[in-house]
């Protein structure tokens, strides 16, 4: 049996995503000598409500210079919102190698090369030394974790004293059930839906503390549903998720919706702040 990491890899792997990214740039006629962030919103954030909840979160704190790690951060399109916006320096881990090559050519696209760094990296091994990072950010991960305590310790080693964790999430509820396929997984084998319960848990354990928490599920709700009106009318967009997740693209996000209308998931997002050790 092939290793899980493996299989998640494969999940995410769309074969020449750059260039076919590219490709749909110039089908759109955009010059790609003069492409911006704006111009790629639509297909360089892989989570419920794409750039506009990203915005959201990071204007909840004082971001301004700061050392960011975005954990499990897919094609770097919310990285190079916190370097181009806040004027973080933004390291992305990943493990697609798609992904990272993908990230690294579209920030030297519009031309924010210097202020993010792409690594292909296991979540569970980040290739960091102790307290590395102000901030760690994370945007739909942890649903592809299954070893969650060993997921959050490594948060919490990288970041400085005092440093803050920052995430958007997909929970399931206690008795939640998944209904497949959905953005993460195509089937149960590769889904670790943890509890929002279990975190805090965890994170309280690990000596952080909670500063705000927002449940986000009304709003993924209205996003996706405002989505299918969208496709209704106009069909798929020629760059949209549908270049990440392909032909089932609408089956996996009706299933996403669903479970959010029937509280089997919940969308949540929220700050910890790490505590001194004394």
């Amino acid at each position: 049996m092939e290793a899980l990491h493996t299989l998640i890899e494969i999940q995410y792997h769309t074969p020449g995503l750059y260039e076919d990214i590219l490709k749909r740039l110039g089908e759109l006629e955009l010059n790609i000598s003069n492409v911006s962030r704006e111009d790629l919103a639509g297909v360089d954030e892989l989570h419920v409500r794409g750039a506009e909840v990203s915005l959201e979160l990071a204007s909840e704190i004082m971001l301004d210079d700061l050392r960011v790690l975005d954990v499990g951060c897919g094609i770097g399109g919310p990285s190079r919102m916190l370097a181009d916006e806040f004027n973080c320096q933004v390291t992305g881990v990943d493990l697609s190698h798609e992904y990272i090559r993908t990230a690294k050519g579209l920030s030297e696209l519009v031309g924010l090369q210097d202020k993010t760094d792409f690594i292909q990296s296991n979540a569970l091994e980040l290739p960091f030394e102790n307290g590395s990072f102000d901030v760690v950010w994370t945007q739909h991960v942890q649903m592809n974790i299954h070893h969650k305590l060993k997921f959050y310790s490594e948060i919490e080693r990288v970041l400085t004293e005092q440093g803050t964790f920052i995430y958007y999430d997909i929970f399931r509820t206690e008795s939640g059930k998944v209904n497949y396929p959905v953005p993460w997984a195509d089937d149960a084998s590769m889904s670790f839906l943890g509890t929002t319960s279990n975190m805090d848990d965890i994170l309280e354990r690990l000596c952080f503390k909670n500063i705000l928490t927002t449940d986000q599920s009304y709003k993924g709700i209205t996003f996706l549903q405002d989505l299918f009106e969208k496709l209704k009318m106009n069909g798929p967009p020629t760059l949209g998720l549908n270049v990440l997740m392909g032909a089932s693209t609408r089956e996996k996000l009706v299933n996403i919706l669903l479970g959010l209308e029937e509280e089997q998931i919940v969308l949540q997002s929220g700050i910890y702040k790490k505590r001194a050790i004394n």
